[in-house]
């Protein structure tokens, strides 16, 4: 096995420091006994209890919770049609193909309170036409969050769909499967991962978002970045890093679970791999 030079040695354990010891500390000073944040005195579960008497912080992090639940499943499944519907193995190219392909992905560029404010004005608007929404609140906000994330799925799958072994849509177009049968039935078992993924993207995206939800958001549906912004007014307390450790744990959690269920997937692709080669050589 190739070692690494000195130099990418060094650029790598600089890199990887940048962005995991920020991560770090903060988890340490969550079980810091100070009352200001950042600074170590002792170890305490005092800033825990503290957080989990906090009624209205914890009712705006189930609130943000149920946002991003929404708008993750939204764009993941938005996302997840797109993609099919631009990726190359189709043969021949629909009317308009490239111009959808380049559209989906304005969000990505576009800044966030522009979405916003466009969203809400849509908003207004269906509101003065159709009578909905009557008041702007979790699912407003929900929606505008899907919109801005399914540009990010939408890219996480499409990568995955592109890597696929066209002789397997071939093939099953031969034995006479239908189009949709192909993508649920064997596509989407190869890229269940890419969705999973995309839908963790998005559900952090739509969880920490602040700047589209003030837009967005109504009478009792404030988000927890809404909330700790206008606590920050006051003064931050090391209660913002017990919101961070426990993000944290549940994230790495997730990524943990997803990469250890996903062994399979590649055992699948192997295995049909060498069930094509094999009808190739016998023809």
């Amino acid at each position: 096995m190739k070692s690494l030079s000195k130099p990418t040695l060094i650029s790598l354990i600089f890199g990887y420091a940048f962005l995991y010891l920020p991560l770090i500390f903060t988890i340490l000073f969550s079980f810091s006994d100070s009352e200001i944040s950042g600074i170590w005195t002792h170890f305490s579960f005092r800033w825990f209890n503290a957080f989990f008497k906090d009624e209205n912080l914890l009712a705006a992090m189930f609130t943000s919770i149920e946002v991003a639940s929404i708008a993750a499943t939204g764009a993941a499944i938005l996302g997840t049609l797109a993609a099919a519907a631009t990726t190359n193995t189709t043969k021949e190219k629909y009317v308009g193909y490239n111009l959808l392909k380049k559209m989906i992905l304005l969000p990505i560029i576009m800044p966030e309170i522009i979405i916003g404010l466009s969203i809400l004005m849509l908003f207004i608007t269906a509101a003065n036409i159709f009578g909905w929404p009557k008041e702007r609140g979790i699912l407003t906000i929900a929606v505008g969050h899907a919109v801005a994330s399914v540009a990010y799925v939408h890219t996480t799958v499409l990568s995955r769909l592109n890597s696929l072994d066209k002789a397997m849509e071939e093939t099953a177009i031969n034995l006479g499967a239908k189009s949709i049968y192909i993508f649920f039935h064997i596509k989407v078992p190869l890229i269940w991962k890419s969705i999973m993924s995309g839908w963790i993207l998005a559900f952090m995206l739509s969880f920490d978002d602040l700047v589209i939800a003030s837009f967005l958001t109504g009478p009792g549906s404030s988000t927890l970045p809404i909330t700790i912004f206008s606590n920050i007014k006051i003064g931050i307390t090391p209660i913002i890093n017990v919101f961070a450790t426990i993000f944290i744990v549940i994230t790495t959690t997730l990524v943990f679970i997803i990469y250890s269920r996903s062994k399979g997937q590649y055992q699948a692709i192997s295995f049909f791999s060498r069930y094509n080669s094999s009808e190739n050589d016998s023809h």
